[in-house]
């Protein structure tokens, strides 16, 4: 099956994913809510690859038209996931994939009865960092996995009915998925902080242990004043640090050590650090490749719905344990 697209919201992110799908011959349409917008986009497209503003009800009747990528608002997602795997088409999802569980489970079960596949855009599970990064781990190249860290700071765009949970997490969580095979916490603990808007959390702070005592963490902040994009992942040999703020050559640098445990008292012996070479490439046109292989295909991308689910979950729990630890907090308070 030849990859038709089409694009359903042209917003800030909306039009990186139409320039990449015309990049790669494969996008037809675009509908946005504003008609404008949609042509405005499509237009700059159009010269080379004949990209059209279309409606939404055409789009879906389209036959030609066998995937659409969804970059609307995240609280649209539902809605459109429903109609769009209806109307038989394979799909991409901005994340979040959905803002509940249980409108998660609804796509998830809506793609099983079409048949189709569902891939979520945790644009890091295509990045060449992230991808060397699993692969030495797999190698042995740091020991026995320990911890993993993931900071998503930066002075962010701040949304009305989106927090930074939803926003920023998902692509830590799709990573931790990833390098813990898609193994669920044991133990999850998260405080969130509101500061701007009342119910729209502004900083989140979460810990997560695993059976096989490894451990991890993830902060995120869009208060941040200055950006700050890393991940870490150490082990009991060395360490990786994928800092996605860095220059390509210095992208993913891993840190020897060693545990020395012969002497009084227990030390680290520090190697010297190393970066990892990568190859050249563009995470998003990456991304873009793997969802029309998915459809070219019909089979699932790295980023599937099985991936999609496990993140969803992790954020229904750290939602649900940052309420309690609200309240936790309030008692204390005296409140």
């Amino acid at each position: 099956m030849k990859a038709n697209t089409a694009l359903i919201g042209a917003g800030l992110w909306g039009r990186n994913i139409a320039r990449n799908l015309a990049d790669l011959g494969a996008l037809k349409g675009i509908y946005d809510h504003s008609h404008e917008q949609a042509a405005h986009i499509a237009a700059s497209c159009t010269d080379a690859y004949h990209v059209q503003p279309l409606t939404l009800d055409g789009l879906l009747a389209d036959p030609d038209i066998t995937g659409v990528a969804i970059a609307a608002p995240a609280p649209s997602h539902h809605d459109l996931a429903i109609r769009a795997l209806a109307a038989g088409k394979h799909i991409y999802v901005e994340k979040p994939l959905a803002l509940s569980l249980v409108e998660a489970e609804a796509i998830a079960n809506a793609a099983k009865q079409a048949g189709k596949h569902v891939m979520l855009g945790h644009l890091l599970r295509y990045h060449g960092a992230f991808i060397a990064l699993d692969a030495a781990i797999t190698e042995g190249r740091i020991g026995q996995l320990t911890h993993i860290r993931a900071n998503r700071l930066a002075p962010g765009r701040v949304r009305a009915t989106e927090s930074a949970l939803y926003d920023l997490c998902p692509h830590d969580l799709a990573m931790m998925c990833r390098l813990m095979r898609g193994v669920e916490p044991v133990q999850v603990s998260c405080q969130t902080i509101c500061h701007i808007t009342a119910g729209i959390d502004d900083i989140v702070h979460a810990d997560f242990g695993f059976a096989n005592g490894v451990t991890a963490s993830i902060q995120a902040n869009w208060m941040n004043p200055v950006k700050v994009h890393n991940l870490t992942v150490i082990g009991d040999e060395a360490s990786l640090v994928f800092d996605d703020t860095k220059p390509w050559e210095s992208k993913l640098m891993r840190y020897p050590m060693r545990i020395i445990r012969d002497s009084i008292a227990p030390d680290l012996e520090r190697g010297e650090p190393e970066s990892i070479p990568l190859p050249a490439s563009e995470p998003l046109k990456d991304e873009m490749r793997a969802f029309l292989t998915m459809i070219e295909t019909n089979t699932p991308p790295p980023s599937d719905i099985t991936e999609a689910l496990y993140v969803q979950r992790m954020l229904d729990r750290m939602e649900r344990a940052a309420i309690t630890t609200a309240q936790q907090l309030s008692r204390f308070d005296g409140k």
